[in-house]
């Protein structure tokens, strides 16, 4: 995911997005514990993404200073 794709989205948007991909990483935890991980590359591209879509939504959240 880029973040180009995430400029654009609202906070709700936003918040259920990161819910949705913590959700995902969540569950490709369970797999790696029990030794069914397909894709082990696939829990870094997901921190990635939540770190990317946090970011964003913090900065939707915080009011921008004017100077």
């Amino acid at each position: 995911m880029k973040f180009t794709e995430i400029k654009d989205l609202t906070a709700a948007e936003l918040t259920a997005k990161s819910r949705d991909l913590r959700q995902e990483l969540f569950q490709l935890h369970l797999q790696k514990a029990s030794a069914q991980l397909e894709k082990p590359s696939r829990l870094r591209t997901l921190r990635r993404d939540i770190a990317r879509v946090e970011t964003r939504l913090s900065q939707v959240r915080t009011p921008k200073a004017h100077a």
